[in-house]
């Protein structure tokens, strides 16, 4: 069995697309998958199945959302290599001056095609900082990311590929329970 962990974009925010983490967890059930834990309320899924195509288990499960509950949701699946590889190579952690509570991590659905640094640095407030690699974008939003102008909406246009954002916090507690389930 292979540990994966699925982040649903934009569900319980702002009053939006509503879903308990119950009901979330049953149709992961209901979908034969195993080991299913959610964390907090923003639509993480930490589960296991037998070794299959990411992109097939994120559209199953994006089918599942839309028939059961009624809502298109962006899926974006990584396993516990994929997640360790993107904490690893957050250029932004090792720096002491910075407060990791500002620190985010935007999953990307995708390897992007084109990455013109210069539409970001145009974008971003003069305190923040970005990194972009094939799978992630690493944020540093001194402000607060609910200030930064640096979004999921913003990047899916710009680099043409799903995008789902997820505090460092929260991208190390994700990390910690899919490698405790490995166990």
């Amino acid at each position: 069995m292979t540990t994966y962990i699925s982040i649903l974009r934009g569900i319980n925010v702002s009053g939006q697309k509503m879903i308990k983490m119950d009901a979330l967890k049953e149709m992961y059930e209901d979908l034969q998958f195993n080991n299913i834990q959610t964390y907090i309320q923003s639509g993480n899924v930490i589960f296991q199945n037998i070794q299959s195509k990411q992109t097939d288990l994120g559209q199953k499960i994006s089918n599942e959302l839309m028939r059961k509950f009624g809502f298109e949701i962006p899926v974006i699946i990584l396993d516990t290599y994929e997640l360790k590889e993107i904490i690893e190579k957050n250029p932004f952690v090792s720096d002491k001056g910075k407060d990791v509570s500002y620190l985010h991590v935007t999953f990307l659905s995708s390897k992007p095609e084109l990455i013109d640094n210069g539409l970001f640095y145009q974008k971003k407030a003069p305190e923040e900082e970005f990194a972009i690699t094939e799978k992630a974008v690493y944020l540093y939003c001194p402000k607060g990311y609910g200030q930064t102008k640096l979004t999921n909406a913003f990047f899916e246009n710009k680099l043409k590929v799903g995008a789902t954002t997820r505090n460092w916090k929260t991208t190390l507690e994700l990390h910690r329970i899919a490698e405790k389930q490995k166990e």
